[in-house]
């Protein structure tokens, strides 16, 4: 089909959700800039920071996207192009953005809390501490699988013959022999990107402190840093010399992992936010040249690969079978749990008014959909089928799928654009490396909120200097990452990952129903995305354990068979745990037992509207 047409239907559905459905929803949720917001009710200029939208919006997606909507769409391409590319589309209108909008709406009502603690609110004590539990053991997976693509991500290499890298290239890439292949190592380029936009987002946190600077200035001083970025990564890119992939892939994670327990426990405006708002335009800028190449494509007539139109026996056979896989691989690039974290536990704290939840909420959510399509897009064109299980599922093992996205965009760009394959390939790195490292960081963060809330719950209010400290709290966030990361690499978390991160947004989604609820008010669009969800998800973690189950009993056991098998009982006992008060509450609330609130401070605000109209 032609790339341009499959643009333009996507983008129109994404369009007409935002303008009417989530419209539709924010008068459900009675959304009203008149209330003040935790943001300037709770500022401490720490972690609550009224925040301007655009940069709001930046820093919210660049840390929810990560590498789900890259790495998800890419591995489930392998179902073919009109499995992935509904999924993508119907999940982020109708559960992912609507799951985004809410959980920060309604962490804008109760203080800027975070999902966990307004679910202990609206569930009590034992349901907080099963929700928390289960949060932990979420982000704990998360940033494990994030550090380790991280780490491949800023070692990697591509072959030479792949990346059509001419012998006189402008830039003087060294070539070195890789299991007996001509290689380049281009993960060096995204490494002095990472570095340089690193170094400099303390002085643009400042700069984004002073209200009499105007937004476009700032934007363009972040693009001329991103671009700069990029340039001195192509002319002088990191190396480690003749070290072993092994060797780096755990440098990396070290290096890591002392920069996210720093930027974790500092200041939101010093490095997270900035650094988030600069990376967003080499984000922004990758995403525009896959646009610009489906529009130039389609008018030239390129279509996708007719072979992957709809490939679902090859996904069984290759990947496992195509529910519930489809919607636990994807993620990001349709419904993501860790999302309603970022949501509640660092963007709900920024947010300048309560419209900024309906902008950056449900509008990041679909920008991310669109990524995800993109993406899609690029691989069904650029790779094509034969390719993609070439590079995904090579004999012998393996397989890269940030490579696979990185060569399919730069064989895209190449034919619709005539970009050269080896700049469009380092373009697409250099999106992938910017998502993970922008959700790793936050995601520390937000555990770093996790075990506070535990302590002062598990303390009954009464910290301790060392439980308050955030670098304690951080410290312990890097130290299970850690735990997990090294020992499993991202195939074996993945996953888990995905089953974990879908169950998340399950629990979330039944959480704001209850909320919505004993406000009687409608929540059937929260509530049946949550079943749903919630069915896929523990259909994924039986069909975790059953395939783990042999590996068990052999002899010597399976050590990463033990650890997923672990996670993924903790997972369901965790989930089944959670659904059964969630669902008890409902009951109760439905029944008449619980007695639906009356004050909540958008009634009275428009109660009193109303009566002054009226008067």
């Amino acid at each position: 089909m032609n790339v341009l047409l499959i643009l333009i239907g996507c983008l129109a559905a994404f369009t007409l959700a935002y303008r009417i459905y989530s419209g539709w929803i924010s008068r459900v949720l009675r959304s009203t800039d008149r209330l003040e917001t935790p943001a300037h009710r709770s500022r401490d200029d720490r972690d609550y920071v009224p925040t301007r939208t655009p940069v709001l919006f930046s820093h919210h997606y660049a840390t929810i996207a990560g590498a789900g909507p890259i790495v998800g769409p890419t591995i489930a391409a392998v179902y073919g192009l009109w499995p992935a590319l509904l999924w993508v589309v119907l999940g982020s209108i109708f559960i992912g953005a609507v799951h985004d909008y809410t959980s920060m709406f309604i962490s804008l009502r109760e203080k800027g809390r975070t999902i966990a603690e307004i679910t202990g609110n609206l569930t009590g004590r034992a349901g907080f501490l099963l929700y928390i539990s289960f949060t932990l053991v979420l982000i704990v997976i998360v940033t494990a699988a994030f550090l380790d693509l991280s780490a491949l991500t800023l070692g990697s290499h591509v072959g030479a013959t792949l990346l059509q890298l001419p012998a006189d290239n402008p830039f003087g890439w060294q070539l070195s022999m890789v299991d007996g292949v001509e290689k380049v190592r281009v993960g060096g380029i995204a490494t002095t990107s990472v570095i340089i936009i690193t170094l400099l987002s303390p002085l643009m946190g400042l700069l984004l402190r002073n209200p009499k600077l105007d937004n476009r200035l700032l934007g363009l001083l972040a693009m001329i840093v991103a671009a700069g970025s990029i340039w001195a990564g192509m002319h002088h890119p990191v190396s480690f010399g003749s070290i072993s992939d092994a060797q780096l892939r755990l440098l990396w994670m070290a290096i890591l992992s002392v920069y996210v327990l720093l930027a974790s426990a500092l200041p939101v405006w010093m490095i997270l936010q900035p650094r988030d708002f600069i990376n967003s335009f080499t984000l922004y800028g990758g995403m525009a040249l896959l646009f610009a190449g489906c529009i130039a494509g389609g008018l030239r007539g390129i279509q996708t690969d007719p072979a992957m139109a709809w490939t679902v026996a090859d996904g069984n056979a290759r990947f496992g079978f195509v529910f519930p896989l489809l919607f636990i691989t994807v993620a990001c690039g349709a419904i993501s749990g860790f999302h309603s974290l970022v949501c509640s536990g660092t963007s709900s704290k920024q947010c300048d008014k309560e419209s900024d939840a309906r902008r950056v909420g449900y509008g990041a959510m679909v920008t991310e959909g669109m990524l995800a399509v993109l993406v899609i897009i690029a691989i069904s064109s650029g790779l094509g089928h034969a390719q993609l299980l070439a590079i995904q599922f090579p004999e012998g093992g393996g397989g890269n799928p940030v490579v696979s996205f990185a060569l399919g965009s730069g064989l895209f760009l190449q034919n619709t654009l005539g970009i050269p394959v080896y700049i469009g390939t380092v373009f697409g790195l250099l999106m992938v490396e910017g998502f993970l490292v922008t959700t790793l960081d936050s995601a520390v963060r937000l555990n770093r909120y996790l075990f506070e809330e535990l302590w002062f719950f598990v303390r009954s209010g009464n910290m301790t200097p060392l439980l308050s400290n955030g670098y304690f709290n951080s410290g312990l966030s890097v130290i299970a990452m850690l735990l997990v990361a090294v020992p499993n690499g991202w195939k074996i978390i993945w996953p888990v990952f995905g089953t974990a991160n879908q169950l998340m947004a399950a629990l979330t989604l039944a959480a704001v129903s209850i909320w919505l609820a004993v406000r009687a008010r409608p929540m059937w669009f929260t509530l049946l995305p949550a079943v749903f969800m919630m069915l896929t998800c523990m259909v994924s973690l039986y069909n975790i354990l059953k395939a783990n189950l042999p590996k068990l009993s052999a002899s010597p056991p399976d050590v990463s068979a033990i650890s997923v098998s672990l996670l993924a009982t903790l997972l369901m006992l965790l989930g089944i745990g959670v659904v059964w008060i969630a669902g008890s509450r409902l009951w109760q609330i439905r029944s008449g037992q619980v007695k639906p609130i009356l004050e909540d401070p958008a009634d009275i605000y428009l109660s009193g509207q109303a009566a002054a109209q009226e008067a």
